[in-house]
């Protein structure tokens, strides 16, 4: 299945019917009152997150959806039926915006989640309606209220606890697939993740989300290289884990590069807190992975003994850097609860 993250979509919600003007026709009833219905409804539009989605490739293919118009109203009575409604089913963590992308209408985050984005128009009064004491024989009746229609745009982040950033080539699907059961194209070239990739990582009896994205290079924010898009991907994580290639020419460069892409991305991503890995230490001699161990710390502004060395390829130090990924996380949940209420003891006279 293709993965796409962004797509626009016109929605129109339904007209409501217009209503009848009758009257009541029997014999031996000379003058039979007004009988004429209400229209019905339009249908409204609806979106709604299930699970099993992680794309918005059906919205390529369709990109209209209106809702049913109502029913008009008919004699004897009797009302017109309500439009059908149309729902738009997403995947978890898609947001709604408006056409110029200025303004958030929905966020999806939970399973079941629905929004009503588009209210039908009200069926219209058939002359009924309209009897009083004054007026026995009112012929009016009334159009039914046209829908409201808007184009949208969705928006997909993926929802995950830690997400890998670094340069391309620094060895983030590797990780993912050493990781995980996730099997992301992996291959010596930049540039060779094209699409977020999501994977369930096992760290001691509990389970990870760990979101891959594709590489940033220096001018990312300025639409370089794959431009930093994917980045909305990593929004929502608690986590990042920065991997930094150890065989590059310069691992505080590479660092730093990826921090300006963060930092002028906001967001707030270069606030969230963050793991720093050397990856593909296997290629190197220990003098000098300690060596480049401490460029990075350096650049990264922390000790030495926080950077984490490991590679993808050979499964070195993966364990332990899922275990700290996992601690993190739980840190980050433990800021997020509100303080428990001071305990203030037995009242006086009690």
């Amino acid at each position: 299945m293709k993965f796409l993250d962004e797509a626009k979509v016109f929605v129109k919600s339904g007209d409501g019917g217009p209503g009848c003007a009758s009257f009541r026709r029997e014999k031996f009833i000379e003058f039979g009152g007004p009988n004429g219905g209400n229209g019905g409804r339009g249908g409204d539009v609806f979106v709604e997150a299930v699970g099993g989605l992680n794309t918005l490739i059906d919205y390529r293919y369709k990109q209209h959806f209106k809702a049913a118009n109502g029913r008009p109203g008919m004699g004897r009575d009797r009302d017109g039926a309500a439009g059908a409604s149309v729902t738009l089913k997403v995947p978890v963590g898609t947001e709604v915006l408006d056409e110029a992308q200025e303004t958030v209408l929905a966020d999806l985050t939970e399973v079941g989640q629905r929004v009503c984005l588009l209210s039908g128009g009200d069926g219209g009064f058939g002359n009924l309606h309209y009897k009083s004491s004054t007026n026995q024989a009112p012929r009016r009746k009334d159009p039914g209220w046209p829908g409201a229609e808007t184009w949208i745009r969705l928006r997909l982040k993926l929802i995950a606890d830690a997400g890998l950033v670094g340069l391309p080539n620094a060895g983030k699907s590797t990780l993912l697939a050493a990781t995980s059961r996730a099997r992301p194209k992996i291959a010596d070239y930049p540039f060779t993740t094209l699409h977020p990739n999501l994977g369930v990582v096992a760290v001691d009896e509990r389970e990870l989300v760990l979101a891959d994205i594709p590489g940033l290079i220096e001018g990312a924010h300025l639409g370089h290289g794959l431009g930093d898009r994917f980045l909305g991907h990593i929004e929502r994580c608690r986590v990042l884990v920065h991997l930094v290639d150890a065989t590059g020419e310069d691992v505080a460069d590479a660092y730093r590069v990826v921090r300006a892409e963060l930092a002028a991305y906001d967001a707030g991503l270069a606030a969230k807190p963050e793991l720093v890995a050397l990856n593909k230490v296997d290629a190197l001699d220990a003098a000098a992975a300690e060596a480049r161990r401490g460029e990075l710390a350096q650049a990264a502004g922390i000790a030495p003994a926080s950077v984490f060395l490991l590679s993808g390829a050979a499964g070195i130090g993966t364990t332990a850097l899922m275990r700290a990924v996992a601690e993190r996380i739980d840190a980050a949940d433990r800021a997020e609860l509100p303080p428990p209420p001071a305990y203030r003891g037995p009242e006086l006279g009690s």
